[in-house]
C-alpha cells in the first residue's frame, strides 16, 4: 500500500508539472479546454490539480470565461533560481564556444541604467586584439554591445534623449540604428570607440522577453570584414538564443 500511494503521489506531481509546463510566453493564459489539449488528463483530474496548484499560488484563475495563468509562487521560484547562480559563471560555456570559434575577444555585458558593464571577458590570444576587462563601464548608447541591449529595452523617448545627451549622436539616426539592430538581430560598430576596432553584439533574454544583457565579439578591422561580421552575427544569435533558453527567455 505504501508503494502504491507513493506511486500515485509521483504521478500527481508529474501531472501537475505537465500543467505548469503547458504555459508559454505566447500562451500565458489558457482555458481548461486548451490545457486539456496540451496534457493527457481527464477533465476532473485537471480541475483537481488546478485547484491544488491555485491553493499553493502556482496558478491563478482570471476572467470570464475562466482562464488560468501562472501564479506568484512561480515568480518566487524564478527569483530564487536566478539568485542562486552567478550569471558570468553560468554563461561561461557559451562565451568559451564563441571564443574558440572566433579567436577574438568575447565579453558579456549587463545593463545598469544609462550604462552597460562588462562582467566577463575572454581576451583574444592573437597579438593584434582589443580588450577592456571585467568591470569596464561605458554609456549604453555607445558601441555595439550597448545598442544590442538598448534595441530591446523598454525605454521611452525621454529616457533615450537623456542617454544621448552630451554625445554626438543624432536621436533620429540613433532610433534608425536601433531598428536595424532589431531587424538583423545583432548590432555592429566600426571604429566607434577604438580606432581600427570592430564590435558585433547580440542580446540575450530572461523571464520571457526581458533583455538581460549582450554578448560581444571584438577584433581588428583587418580580420573582420563584411563577410566575417555577418558570420559572427549569426554565430552570436545562435549562442545567445541558447543562453536565453537556459535563462527562461
Amino acid at each position: 500500500m505504501t508503494t502504491e500511494r507513493l506511486g500515485d503521489s509521483v504521478r500527481a506531481v508529474d501531472r501537475a508539472l505537465d500543467i505548469l509546463m503547458a504555459f508559454t510566453a505566447a500562451d500565458y493564459e489558457l482555458s481548461a479546454g486548451e490545457l486539456l489539449k496540451r496534457v493527457d488528463l481527464s477533465r476532473p483530474t485537471l480541475y483537481r490539480l488546478l485547484y491544488t496548484l491555485e491553493q499553493s499560488g502556482f496558478v491563478m484563475s482570471v476572467g470570464e470565461p475562466q482562464k488560468f495563468r501562472l501564479g506568484p509562487s512561480v515568480a518566487h521560484l524564478v527569483h530564487v533560481w536566478t539568485s542562486s547562480f552567478e550569471l558570468s559563471e553560468f554563461a561561461k560555456p557559451v562565451l568559451r564556444r564563441i571564443w574558440e570559434a572566433t579567436g577574438e575577444t568575447v565579453a558579456l555585458f549587463i545593463p545598469q541604467g544609462a550604462y552597460r558593464t562588462c562582467i566577463s571577458e575572454l581576451p583574444s590570444a592573437q597579438p593584434l586584439s582589443f580588450k577592456r576587462g571585467v568591470g569596464y563601464r561605458e554609456s549604453i548608447v555607445l558601441g555595439a554591445s550597448g545598442r544590442a541591449i538598448l534595441a530591446y529595452s523598454d525605454v521611452d523617448q525621454d529616457q533615450l534623449n537623456g542617454y544621448l545627451r552630451n554625445t554626438h549622436l543624432d536621436p533620429k539616426q540613433f532610433q534608425e540604428e536601433l531598428a536595424r539592430t532589431r531587424q538583423q538581430g545583432y548590432a555592429v560598430s566600426l571604429q566607434e570607440l577604438i580606432p581600427g576596432a570592430v564590435a558585433i553584439a547580440a542580446p540575450f533574454f530572461t523571464g520571457g522577453t526581458q533583455v538581460a544583457g549582450s554578448i560581444g565579439v571584438f577584433g581588428p578591422n583587418v580580420r573582420l570584414g563584411t563577410a566575417q561580421i555577418k558570420e559572427l552575427g549569426e554565430l552570436l544569435m545562435t549562442e545567445t538564443k541558447t543562453l536565453s533558453s537556459q535563462l527562461g527567455g
